[in-house]
């Protein structure tokens, strides 16, 4: 049995892990390479679109009930017009990215889709440089360069 200062340290541990960003960033990595699995069976014997219909159909079901059950609404009263404004933005190319990605996936194999998909990650690098100013180190760029060849090699059909 654990002591009850050890107890104590192991609940601080998880406290400090779930306000960890890479935590998170690993679980979506996570649940993104199920998402990728899970469609490609699922779209199978459907229309692409649909398909996507369907995903976004359950997304939004899932989100309105955790919003409800923890009572994080938020009145749209308190939004400002620019972040309504650029979430609309991003509901937008989270659609367009969702009806190619699920237009891939049924013409593709999963394991070269999903690398060109995360292509993202090197564009979302350069746009954070451009568009936001923010900087990134000589190993971050190598790290980025890293991600596009690999993502190039495993899409690669030899």
């Amino acid at each position: 049995m654990c002591s009850p200062l050890k107890q104590n340290v192991q609940y601080k541990g998880m406290v400090q892990l779930f306000h960890s960003w890479q935590f998170w960033a690993v679980l979506s990595a996570f649940f993104a390479a199920l998402t990728a699995i899970f469609a490609k069976v699922g779209v199978e014997n459907i229309n692409s679109d649909f398909a996507t219909f369907l995903r976004t159909a359950v997304v939004l079901v899932a989100l309105a009930f955790i919003l409800t059950v923890t009572r994080q609404w938020q009145p749209w009263s308190a939004l400002s017009l620019r972040s309504v404004l650029f979430l609309v933005f991003s509901g937008l190319a989270t659609g367009a990215s969702w009806l190619c990605y699920f237009r891939a996936l049924k013409l593709g194999d999963a394991a070269r889709v999903a690398p060109i998909d995360k292509l993202s990650v090197v564009l979302v690098a350069l746009f954070a440089v451009v568009f936001l100013g923010e900087r990134l180190s000589a190993l971050n760029t190598l790290g980025v360069a890293m991600i596009a060849a690999g993502a190039v090699l495993v899409a690669l059909k030899l």
